[in-house]
């Protein structure tokens, strides 16, 4: 800055602001405001700590001692402070961020002089593995992450508004990277970490709620179903639990506290996040998803001896199937599970090191698995005449060392509409088409021969096809007969 010429300043000590309990990391002046006689200079400043809290600062008119305006934040919670905080432009709004990469925004009400919190964008902050859209009618998609959560996006819609998509849950917030997920139905799903478990969670009351809420659903027609009857209102974290614990209306809660507020828990040292049902008619806050939104878990399911590596299920959702990381043929094996009694209806042999990808054909009675050992496997369900002693699943058809096409690892799987071809997607940088080896001529061997293929220049990691064929969609089908 040009001030025309030397000068010298002088600088002493006005005031000192104390109120935080921990390390400040920001402190913002307010944005000046204009005015017809230029600009003017708000005596506001923002400072933000790591005591979960941010406090706006202001001189006192009459004597001009710097005084506490607002204070807002975090109450109890299991999150880390705040890294910074800043004015919007015009100094109506502010907004803070956090360790786990979330954002905390307020707007300055002017009618009742009050600091609001408001929705605001949130998501992962770590590698997201896997995600599923609702199996029903696609109104949400749920995805889980390295940063060891489970998050549910679905559109907040609003009469004459723009609908936009926002995070309305956290099903589970755990303790060891998630790596797989499977929604057996809209409120249903199991989640796959580094542990040997996997878990099953069911949707609680308060969610159903706040979801049709939300996204604009007849609630009376979803507590109408069976899938939503006799649930409970949400669910806890017990202190150095990994278990998500479901919460009664009977059971003995804290006392409700005010809108807004989160009760916190007396423990400071093992902190348990307790449930509050708060219902909701806009995106929560991230205070609300780190508490308010868990699902109860309902199963763990065992079988594997290793950490759980992929999941799927089928779209009738009546068998689950899960994978391990497997160095050996021996635990390559896919468990599958019945959904209604979650007891293990089988294992399925074909691989000899860890499947990477499971896919059930849409009508549900086909299962293809990929894995590292650069091969796929085509399973069949049994026939409904057949009786229970039969596998659930046998062996249709499959590659080995020998047919194998693929030079590296296939990552990735997934059948046309139709269910006559599937497509595998690998490291050697290949996407193959092959059609249902049931579907070929009688004496021809076509198992280990595809019918098309796709070069995408680099590792080929996901493949997914769309349920239905575009109006719009050239289908060659020269290319998918293999002429």
């Amino acid at each position: 800055m040009d001030f025309g010429g030397p000068m010298t300043f002088a600088l002493s000590l006005d005031s000192v602001l104390s109120g935080h309990e921990n390390w400040i990391y920001s402190v913002r002046w307010q944005p000046p405001k204009i005015t017809d006689s230029g600009y003017q200079q708000p005596m506001r400043l923002l400072s933000a700590s790591m005591d979960k809290t941010m406090i706006l600062w202001k001189p006192d008119q009459d004597t001009g001692v710097w005084v506490e305006e607002v204070r807002v934040g975090e109450v109890g919670g299991n999150t880390l402070g705040f890294y910074g905080g800043m004015f919007s432009p015009h100094g109506d709004a502010i907004i803070a961020h956090g360790y786990q990469g979330a954002f905390h925004h307020w707007s300055h009400d002017k009618i009742g002089e009050t600091w609001q919190p408001i929705p605001t964008t949130s998501g992962h902050f770590g590698d997201v593995q896997d995600l599923s859209w609702d199996p029903s009618d696609g109104q949400y998609v749920v995805s889980v992450s390295l940063d060891q959560t489970t998050r549910l996006h679905a559109p907040w819609v609003r009469s004459g508004q723009q609908t936009s998509w926002f995070e309305i849950a956290r099903p589970q917030v755990h303790g060891y990277d998630l790596q797989c997920l499977a929604l057996v139905h809209k409120y249903s799903m199991a989640t796959g970490a580094d542990e040997k478990v996997v878990r099953v969670f069911e949707a609680p009351t308060n969610f159903i709620q706040n979801f049709c809420s939300i996204c604009g659903t007849d609630l009376n027609k979803e507590l109408q179903k069976e899938v939503a009857k006799n649930r409970p209102d949400g669910a806890s974290v017990p202190a150095l639990g990994l278990s998500n614990k479901a919460v009664f209306s009977e059971q003995g809660k804290l006392p409700v506290p005010a809108e807004g507020e989160i009760q916190p828990h007396p423990n400071d040292q093992y902190p348990e996040v307790y449930f509050q049902s708060v219902h909701m008619k806009e995106p929560p806050t991230e205070e609300h998803l780190l508490q308010n939104t868990l699902w109860p878990e309902t199963q763990k399911l065992y079988g594997h001896g290793y950490e759980i590596f992929s999941l799927a299920c089928d779209p009738q959702g009546t068998v689950l199937a899960s994978a391990c990381k497997a160095a050996k043929a021996e635990f390559a094996g896919v468990i599958l599970y019945d959904t209604k009694t979650w007891s293990q209806q089988g294992t399925l042999e074909g691989h000899s090191l860890t499947v990477t990808h499971i896919a059930f054909s849409h009508s549900g009675q086909f299962l293809l698995t990929v894995s590292r050992d650069r091969t796929w496997v085509l399973y069949k369900r049994r026939n409904k005449d057949a009786t229970d002693t039969e596998p659930l699943f046998s062996k249709m058809a499959a590659t080995d060392k020998k047919s194998a096409v693929h030079t590296r690892i296939i990552w990735s799987c997934a059948w046309s509409h139709d269910d006559k071809y599937f497509f595998t997607a690998a490291r050697d940088k290949k996407v193959l088409v092959w059609r249902r080896p049931d579907l070929f001529s009688p004496g021809g061997d076509m198992v280990g021969k595809p019918i098309g293929m796709i070069d995408v220049g680099e590792s080929a990691t996901a493949v997914d096809v769309a349920p239905v064929q575009m109006s719009n969609n050239r289908k060659d089908e020269n290319i998918l007969e293999g002429k």
